[in-house]
C-alpha cells in the first residue's frame, strides 16, 4: 500500500507476520509456545484453586488471586492467536475489530497489574510499618474495593488509548510485523510523522506505569525506612523476605514495560520487539507462579493444604474400594 493512499483502520484487514522469517521453525516454536501456555495455565489455575479452598484468605492471598486471574486473561488475549498463526500460517489475517479489541484487552490487563501491584506495594507497607493496624485497615471491603479500582482504571485508559490509536489513517502497509497487535507495532503503520499522535501512548504510559511506579517507590521508602529501624538484624531479614517475591515481579512487569513502552517511534524495531514480547507475554507469566509459590509462606501454606487434602481423598476412596471388593470376595 502506497503512503499516499491513506486509509482507514476499518477499511483493511491486518495481516501478523509473527515469526513468519522463521519457516523452519514454526512446527518447533509451536510446541514450545503451547508448552509454556500449558504450563503458564496450570500454574495460575493451581493458585486460584488453592486459594479459592482458603476459608479465610489474607489481603495478600486475595490480590494474588488477582493477579493470578490477570495472568490466567493476558495470556489467553496473546497466545492462542499466535498458536493458530504458527500452526496454519494462512490464517495471519486479524480484522480491524479484532486487532483493536486484543490490543484494548491486552493494555487493559497490563494496566490493571500496574495498579494491582501498586495496591500489593501498599498492603505490604500497612504490614511492616503499621503492623497493630494491618486487620482493621486492610480490610475485606477495602481489598475489594481496591481490585475493582485497578480493574476499572486498566480498561477505562486502554479504552481511550486504544480508541485514538484506531482512529489514526494507515498508509504504510496493513502487514504488522509482530505476532500480535501490540500498540508499537500498529503505530509504526500510521502516515503521521509527527509527535502528536504519541501523545495518547505517552498519557497512557504516565497513567498505567509511571503513576503505580511513584506510589510503590514511595510505599517501598517507607518500608526500608522501617526495616532499617528494626533491632537486631534478623528481624530485617524476616521483614525483606516478606517483600521479595513481590519486588522481583515488579521489576520483571515493569522492565519489560518501560523498553517497550516509553519510547519515541524512531527506536521501533521490530525483531527486538518481538524477542521482548516474548518474554512479557510468555516467561514472565510463567515464574510469577513460581516466584509466589515459593517465596510467599501463605500461598505455599495453601498449596500444601489443598494438596494434603486430595491426598487423603484419594487414599480414602482407595481404601473404600479395596474394603467393597473384599466384601464381595468373602
Amino acid at each position: 500500500m502506497e503512503r499516499g493512499n491513506e486509509t482507514t483502520a476499518a477499511d483493511m484487514e491486518f495481516l501478523l507476520l509473527g515469526f513468519s522469517e522463521l519457516n523452519h521453525l514454526q512446527t518447533f516454536l509451536f510446541f514450545i509456545f503451547l508448552g509454556v501456555h500449558i504450563t503458564t495455565l496450570a500454574g495460575n489455575l493451581l493458585i486460584l484453586i488453592a486459594v479459592a479452598a482458603e476459608s479465610s484468605r489474607p489481603p495478600m492471598l486475595f490480590f494474588l488471586c488477582q493477579l493470578s486471574a490477570i495472568e490466567l486473561c493476558y495470556t489467553l488475549v496473546i497466545v492462542p492467536k499466535t498458536l493458530v498463526n504458527l500452526a496454519d500460517p494462512g490464517s495471519r489475517t486479524i480484522s480491524f475489530t479484532a486487532c483493536a479489541t486484543q490490543m484494548h484487552l491486552f493494555v487493559a490487563l497490563g494496566g490493571a497489574e500496574c495498579f494491582l501491584l501498586a495496591a500489593m506495594s501498599y498492603d505490604r507497607y500497612v504490614a511492616i510499618c503499621r503492623p497493630l493496624h494491618y486487620t482493621a485497615v486492610m480490610s475485606q471491603g477495602l481489598c475489594f474495593r481496591l481490585t475493582v479500582a485497578c480493574c476499572l482504571g486498566g480498561f477505562a485508559v486502554s479504552l481511550g488509548l486504544t480508541l485514538a490509536v484506531f482512529r489514526l489513517p494507515f498508509c504504510h502497509s496493513h502487514h504488522i510485523d509482530h505476532f500480535f497487535c501490540d500498540v508499537p507495532a500498529v503505530l509504526h503503520l500510521t502516515c503521521t510523522q509527527s509527535y502528536t499522535f504519541e501523545l495518547p501512548l505517552l498519557t497512557a504510559c504516565v497513567l498505567l506505569l509511571l503513576l503505580p511506579f511513584l506510589l510503590i517507590l514511595a510505599s517501598y521508602t517507607c518500608i526500608v525506612a522501617a526495616i532499617l529501624s528494626i533491632h537486631p538484624s534478623s528481624g530485617q531479614g524476616k521483614a525483606f523476605s516478606t517483600c521479595a517475591s513481590h519486588v522481583a515481579v515488579t521489576l520483571l512487569h515493569y522492565g519489560c514495560a518501560t523498553f517497550m513502552y516509553i519510547r519515541p517511534k524512531s527506536r521501533y524495531s521490530p525483531s527486538r520487539d518481538k524477542m521482548v514480547a516474548l518474554v512479557y507475554t510468555n516467561i514472565t507469566p510463567l515464574l510469577y507462579p513460581l516466584i509466589y509459590s515459593l517465596r510467599n509462606k501463605e500461598v505455599k501454606g495453601a498449596l500444601r493444604k489443598m494438596l494434603l487434602q486430595r491426598t487423603s481423598q484419594a487414599t480414602w476412596n482407595n481404601l473404600k474400594y479395596r474394603i467393597c471388593v473384599c466384601n464381595k470376595l468373602y
